[in-house]
């Protein structure tokens, strides 16, 4: 499924606490910054989550939230928020299925093993459930600017 700049962003719902979910809807009449990212704690996925912590203050005055999803479970999620003190959520996708919706998931490959991962993307999302910017193979270095730039606009 390929994903375009303009069209309605795929609805989901995923776990983010023990009995708590949260879907697209819950975010309507704000602007989302919706990031994928491989691995709690790891050191790409942890500079990339602390920068998005170090500019929340700046991100939810441009109306925006922030949720960040991996195939990690809840329990990982939490000891990562509380280690680094993430001020927004972080989903569960443990079965890949939102990961799927967006098309981040990709065949990698290290020391010589294949695998299915996810490939670390952004997606901004109006306050009308529409795709406005799309990142895909991220690189950590300089993305926070690019995605507050985009918040701008």
């Amino acid at each position: 499924m390929s994903l375009e700049i303009g069209q309605a962003a795929p609805d989901f719902s995923i776990p983010i606490h023990e009995n708590q979910k949260v879907d697209l809807n819950h975010y309507q009449g704000k602007k989302l910054i919706l990031y994928f990212y491989p691995k709690d704690d790891t050191p790409g996925c942890t500079l990339e989550s602390c920068a998005f912590r170090d500019a929340y203050e700046q991100i939810q005055e441009s109306g925006a939230n922030i949720l960040g999803i991996s195939q990690d479970g809840l329990a990982s999620h939490k000891k990562f928020k509380e280690k680094y003190a993430l001020p927004f959520d972080l989903g569960a996708d443990e079965e890949g299925t939102v990961c799927k919706l967006y098309d981040v998931l990709k065949q990698k490959s290290m020391y010589g093993r294949t695998f299915w991962g996810i490939e670390r993307s952004t997606f901004l999302i109006d306050e009308h459930s529409k795709l406005t910017h799309i990142w895909r193979k991220v690189s950590v270095s300089g993305h926070l600017k690019e995605v507050l730039e985009s918040l701008k606009n």
